[in-house]
């Protein structure tokens, strides 16, 4: 029995060389850190989303409470609520600020009162927003 001996360059090679296998990291390594960077800016849109849908029932809650209100309520009187430039802190942690606006419809439907509310918050980016309903006697 005679021994075929493997001589270097030959196809009978087997396995990885060690280049071949830093390249192989290298590229896996590129491709986790891309994944990796996706994290921080999915968790910083979640918590915008979460401040706006908070904004948004804060609002809604106060635009209830006034439409159960009297027509000739002080609170639904014509104007800026609270006066000037005074805002309203409200929910949790008192993160967000709401005022809200009282104006009257032109005829002919003077018998409306138009509310509208403006909710601002400053963390996770700060925005604003505005909701707006009628009411009537």
């Amino acid at each position: 029995m005679s021994r075929a001996r493997l001589r270097p360059g030959t196809a009978a090679e087997r396995g990885f060389s060690l280049l071949e296998l830093m390249v192989a990291l290298i590229v896996l390594s590129i491709g986790v850190l891309a994944v990796a960077r996706l994290f921080p800016a999915g968790t910083h849109g979640q918590t915008q989303d979460r401040m706006q849908s908070t904004a948004s029932y804060l609002a809604q809650e106060e635009l209830e409470r006034l439409g159960g209100l009297a027509f000739d309520d002080e609170q639904l009187s014509i104007g800026r609520h609270p006066a000037g430039s005074a805002v309203e802190a409200c929910g949790p942690s008192d993160h967000w600020s709401r005022w809200y606006e009282v104006a009257a419809v032109d005829p002919p439907l003077d018998d409306l009162k138009r509310v509208t509310m403006h909710v601002t918050w400053s963390t996770a980016g700060g925005r604003s927003i505005v909701l707006s309903t009628y009411v009537r006697p």
